[in-house]
């Protein structure tokens, strides 16, 4: 079973987990505060920590700033630092294929590959809130087809980056001078719709070969890259059912790609809530949904709607929705909106329920119970392991990283130890062969 510790807010995926009394302050800033979490899912032998990222504050309709602007350390610059003070367990962070260029991200990740030896993934997205776009020179988002056209051809000019330097092309010979073989560094001469790029890039090849490729999007264009270009994918299921029916599906979309399903390893999102009792869970659970605001919870279910839902009375029905055809936004927030919409909820109802589980199920109980549960999904083929999503941080991740493992790996079905090897190895995925090798 693959296990990623999910750091959505800083302070919980819950979105008002901030108000909390034992959420924490002004220390979700400082690194000690990431150390101490990195630590403790390290004891627990968990595979990764898995860093979510926007390139902006979220305010789509007003009340973001005021109470949930979701500020965030830039990732990249915060693996950096916990890889040299947590020596196993690895990192796969959030980084936008919309406001960057290819040799950017593709220096930055072979680095902290190398820096880390070999335990980084990438996680791809292409940026979907208008609040991002605007912080790069546009007036409006990318068009979605755009987004994912431009997220492949950034992903093929990445990949041949990484593999510019073949594994024996770094010789550093002190007798002869030689630093380099450069019949074994190559130019890519890339000139695509969206990029132009030489090369080489100016780090040699990672641990890794390629770090592990990481796309969470649901929709069907991010199933088709998942299934193009990931290792991971984060999936979007709600029950065991959804899951064995999303892993087909992604099996005979790797097939068109000539790929095998065991080249793609499915994470669903899952929220977790440990406790004595399913009853001392549940309560727990209640709380944190007392400290959600209409307002938050009314701008949030805007946001994935795609309408402002804030000029409609919050006691009626949820009125017509986009298409998610013609939505330019998150198609898979979107899609669960318009499934939940069908089910009578006014839209006070169904903006609490979004605002306080968001979208992946939740798993509340003891910790045998919780254990119980994600052992069904991984049995039947459901899941290779789970996106762990914690309502409150630090005391969530506490519990589930001290109750839950011990419990599955009582049961064989989680390690005890850390394997050698990369990430990578890790995991059961295959070293990429070099596209510029003749061997």
């Amino acid at each position: 079973m693959i296990l990623a510790g999910f750091f959505f807010n800083p302070q919980g995926d819950h979105r008002l987990s901030w108000r909390h009394p034992r959420a924490p302050r002004h220390e979700f800033l400082d690194l000690d505060y990431y150390r101490r979490l990195a630590s403790i899912a390290e004891g627990a032998k968990l595979d990764a920590i898995f860093i979510a990222d926007h390139l902006g504050v979220w305010d789509t309709y007003g009340s973001g700033l005021t109470h949930y602007a979701n500020p965030r350390l830039e990732p990249l610059s915060l693996v950096s630092a916990l890889s040299a003070v947590v020596k196993d367990i690895g990192f796969l962070v959030t980084a936008s294929t919309s406001y960057t260029e290819p040799f950017n991200t593709a220096r930055m990740f072979a680095s902290i590959d190398h820096i880390s030896q070999g335990r980084v993934g990438w996680n791809v997205v292409t940026s979907a809130l208008e609040e991002e776009a605007v912080n790069f020179g546009r007036d409006s988002n990318i068009d979605h087809a755009t987004r994912y056209e431009r997220a492949n051809e950034f992903l093929d000019v990445v990949k041949s980056l990484w593999d510019s330097w073949e594994d024996d092309a770094l010789v550093i010979d002190k007798s002869s001078g030689i630093f380099a073989n450069r019949d074994h560094v190559h130019a890519l001469n890339h000139h695509g719709k969206h990029f132009k790029v030489k090369g080489p890039l100016n780090v040699p090849r990672p641990p890794q070969g390629h770090p592990l490729i990481v796309q969470a999007g649901s929709s069907d264009a991010g199933k088709e890259l998942a299934a193009a270009q990931a290792d991971l994918h984060f999936a979007i299921v709600r029950n065991e059912q959804e899951g064995l029916a999303y892993r087909a599906d992604i099996n005979d979309r790797l097939a068109k790609y000539g790929r095998k399903a065991e080249s793609l390893k499915l994470l669903p999102g899952i929220l977790p809530i440990v406790a004595s009792s399913t009853s001392e869970a549940q309560e727990k659970q209640a709380y944190l949904e007392s400290l959600m605001l209409d307002e938050v919870a009314v701008d949030l279910l805007s946001s994935w709607a795609g309408t402002d839902l804030s000029i409609y009375p919050l006691d009626g029905p949820v009125p017509d929705l986009p298409e998610e055809a013609s939505y330019n936004g998150w198609r898979t927030w979107l899609a669960i909106v318009r499934n939940e919409a069908n089910k009578g909820l006014s839209i006070r109802q169904l903006a609490r329920k979004i605002a306080n589980t968001g979208s992946v199920p939740l798993v509340a109980g003891t910790p045998r119970q919780v254990a119980d549960e994600l052992e069904h999904w991984f049995v039947s083929g459901a899941a290779d392991g789970f996106n762990l999503m914690f309502p409150l941080l630090p005391e969530d991740w506490e519990n589930f990283m001290t109750q839950v493992v011990p419990e599955l790996q009582k049961r064989g079905l989680f390690r005890t130890e850390y394997e050698p090897g990369t990430l990578r190895e890790r995991l059961g995925l295959a070293r990429p062969a070099n596209r510029f090798s003749a061997g």
